[in-house]
């Protein structure tokens, strides 16, 4: 396992932007001070030890040092032993609509980018439980079983799209009967199952298959993505972004349904919250896990990590030192050759 241990020092990769920003502004400054004096092209001919690009290369030099040594604060780290461990903690199942509706922009950026956030969130939350994710559209599929890596969690997030998902629609039952299957390991234990959806379900019974996850030992909670009065779906064309159409030519509005997902959750005795373009407190779910049965299981967990800083710190190094030994100057025997071209011109 590799990460980093002072992930808090990611912040100094802003300094190198304002230091890039600052560089640029000051060769412009020097580029119209010269020109000030006369023509540029004439000035820089007899300043023939003059190179204009190797400042521009040597602030690279001293950038990608900047960077490696930022990582090396951070601490580069691998997990090298791996042992078996136990936990107490509890299943959760994240359901998420991949729906072409899930595009829609009228919470920004869009529905989808805003309900992998919220996942984020509540990934953070997490203490020993196991998580496991489904994404649905007109199907459903299991994006990841139950784990305890919530690094793994958060990277399988981040990769979430709505084409991972081939036949397109809005099957919420399909998603549940499916978390039914492949998630109930211990049926006398209660399971969390959190479904984030727009709730435009056309495809199949979810209030069916709500009630049978509840005799599964399901807690169902609902989280609605989404306005009341909706947008436009945008769909890419030939490289071209526009507006899905119905049809007869008229732009469809998409809308969240909160009636259909409130149901469900009343069913399955969780909470329901609306995203409607500002991020809801997710502590009533959260804290509403946390007091479920924890169930004990097994687990693989690094035990011992080392920290791998000379990989970054030696790069940065020698990155310093040529940049150091590295003149502003054009080589003198770039100098000779032009030298030699205008001899025999």
């Amino acid at each position: 396992m590799f990460t980093f241990q002072n992930v808090h020092y990611f912040w100094g990769f802003i300094l190198i932007a304002i230091l890039f920003v600052v560089f640029i502004i000051l060769r412009i400054f020097r580029e119209k001070a010269i020109q000030k004096f006369g023509n540029q092209h004439l000035i820089y001919s007899l300043m023939e030890d003059y190179s204009p690009i190797k400042p521009y290369v040597k602030f690279g030099l001293v950038a990608l040092a900047l960077t490696f040594i930022i990582l090396t604060l951070a601490n580069p780290i691998v997990g090298t032993k791996l042992i078996e461990g136990k936990r107490k903690g509890v299943d959760i199942v994240i359901a998420l609509d991949v729906s072409n509706s899930m595009k829609a922009e009228d919470i920004k950026p869009n529905r989808l980018e805003r309900a992998k956030k919220m996942i984020m969130k509540l990934i953070d939350n997490l203490v020993n439980d196991r998580i496991g994710i489904i994404v649905f559209a007109g199907e459903a599929f299991i994006q990841l079983p139950l784990t305890t890596d919530y690094s793994a969690a958060k990277l399988f997030t981040t990769n979430i799209d709505t084409d991972i998902v081939p036949t397109q629609g809005t099957a919420i039952g399909s998603a549940i009967d499916l978390a039914i299957e492949h998630f109930s390991f211990d049926e006398k234990r209660k399971k969390a199952l959190i479904i984030i959806s727009d709730g435009e379900n056309h495809e199949d019974d979810a209030i069916s298959s709500a009630k049978n996850a509840v005799r599964h030992n399901f807690v169902i909670h609902t989280i609605g993505m989404g306005t009341l009065t909706g947008g436009p779906i945008p769909i890419v064309v030939n490289g071209t972004k526009m507006f899905l159409k119905d049809k007869y030519g008229s732009v469809v509005t998409s809308k969240v349904d909160p009636m259909m997902l409130e149901r469900i959750a009343s069913i399955g005795n969780g909470e329901f919250i609306l995203n409607s373009g500002i991020d809801p407190d997710l502590n009533e779910i959260v804290d509403k896990i946390a007091k479920m049965e924890k169930q004990e299981f097994e687990t693989k967990i690094f035990s011992h990590f080392e920290s791998q800083y000379q990989y970054t710190l030696i790069p940065a190094l020698l990155l310093i030192l040529i940049e150091l030994i590295l003149s502003e100057r054009r080589s003198k025997i770039l100098l000779a050759l032009n030298s030699f071209v205008i001899k025999n011109k």
